[in-house]
């Protein structure tokens, strides 16, 4: 992986310094070195709401 540095054409873009993951592997993950990612939505172990507006969404992986 290396780095990307720009050249500043906006004061923004100054500084600005972005990884190069295009040599990373791009197929599926190594089934395993995978395991299941549990959800909360957002709740504590009493089942209030601690973080507003997590919840639902797409089923993920942890690697």
């Amino acid at each position: 992986m290396a780095l990307k540095q720009y050249n500043p054409t906006t004061s923004s873009q100054r500084g600005l310094i972005l990884v190069d993951k295009s040599a990373l592997w791009k197929g599926k993950p190594v089934k395993a070195l995978v395991e299941g990612k549990r959800k909360t939505g957002g709740r504590n172990n009493k089942g209030h709401v601690t973080s507003r507006g997590i919840a639902g969404g797409h089923k993920q992986k942890y690697r």
